[in-house]
């Protein structure tokens, strides 16, 4: 079993399995209090970036959906006329503190695969560096008029307008314990002052944790759509591998979701996990060169300079009700100042 693999389950199983773990966890919560503390006395100093900011993240380590949901509130700003900036630290990149433009053939061993997927939806400009405040400060210079962070909840050196917190409505909070007891970056209590907390739900993954905190709650239905070839572009419905073994690679933050999605689909998988980010070797994959693959779109832009004939990635679709959308961007726009009414949502 993989470390990852071994975290995973100890972080959403029964609490009591981490107890060895609880003195650091403590040493964790002081430092994380300590911090800020620091910044709300102002011996730390958030820089703002002249534009309008909002801040999708989480409090917990690996996959939420975070992704999605920046690409779907940079999206709705756009529909609304704004020059849109999406600004994320680059993971699985060579992580730079200088910022860095992403364009859609960037190279994701550069600048990161979610950069990469970013920058494939086309908002104004998306920009890469390990300080998110002067990542978002670059953004804003190319003519960025406002910027939505992907993940950094805790990087408070970026003064934000907005705050949205992403939870897995499967995974909910694991354990409860902080790092490294437990998959929590920050205690439970943070959810208190964000301004929306937005929960993640796969279709076929029902059973979402109870979590009530949050000022305004919302939750995101993500499901897997389509099937499109790396090589070819070709679509076709994910039932059409219905009955068919396949070989499904998945290098995200919870891989067994999109194994979970494939099974429900009909489709025989034989699950080849990754790490978060990783990059398959196609020196060393785990199948035949003529193998039917179905990956994440995460993962295929990794993929795109090798892949075979018989790959595919399988798109995600992310879904709002038409009151839980309005409610999250009408709260975006008072926040921020923005205009953008009477747009149909998208």
């Amino acid at each position: 079993m993989s470390l990852d693999a071994a975290l995973q389950r100890l972080w959403y199983g029964p609490s009591w399995k981490s107890l060895p773990l609880w003195p650091l966890e403590w040493l964790f919560r002081g430092a994380v209090a300590l911090r800020h503390v620091l910044y709300r006395r102002g011996l730390l100093h958030s820089r703002d970036v002249g534009v309008p900011v909002v801040v999708v993240g989480n409090i917990t380590v690996g996959g939420t959906g975070k992704t999605p949901v920046a690409a779907w509130l940079a999206r709705q700003l756009s529909l609304r006329g704004h020059k849109v900036g999406v600004v994320l630290r680059g993971y699985g990149g060579q992580a730079a503190r200088e910022p860095r433009v992403v364009r859609a053939d960037s190279d994701p061993a550069e600048v990161g695969d979610e950069a990469v997927l970013h920058a494939l939806r086309q908002p104004h400009v998306v920009v890469v560096g390990t300080d998110r405040a002067a990542a978002a400060s670059r953004a804003a210079a190319e003519g960025a008029d406002v910027v939505v962070c992907d993940d950094g909840l805790q990087h408070l050196r970026l003064a934000r307008d907005c705050e949205f917190a992403v939870v897995d409505g499967a995974r909910g909070l694991g354990n409860g314990h902080l790092l490294p007891a437990g998959p929590l970056r920050e205690p439970v209590s943070r959810l208190d002052r964000v301004h929306a907390l937005v929960v993640t739900q796969r279709t076929e993954m029902l059973g979402p944790a109870i979590i009530t905190r949050g000022p305004l709650r919302a939750t995101m239905r993500l499901s897997l759509g389509d099937a499109v070839n790396l090589r070819t572009g070709e679509r076709r419905p994910l039932d059409r591998f219905q009955g068919r073994v396949v070989h499904a690679v998945a290098g995200i933050g919870h891989p067994e979701a999109f194994f979970a999605g494939l099974r429900a689909a009909g489709v025989q998988v034989v699950a080849h996990p990754l790490a978060d980010h990783a990059a398959l070797d196609p020196a060393a994959a785990p199948f035949p060169a003529d193998a039917t693959v179905l990956m994440t779109e995460k993962d295929a832009v990794k993929c795109r300079g090798f892949a075979g004939a018989d790959w595919w990635f399988v798109e995600l679709g992310a879904h709002l009700e038409r009151d839980a959308a309005a409610a999250l961007v009408a709260l975006v726009l008072e926040r921020t100042g923005l205009t953008g009414a009477g747009v149909k949502l998208g």
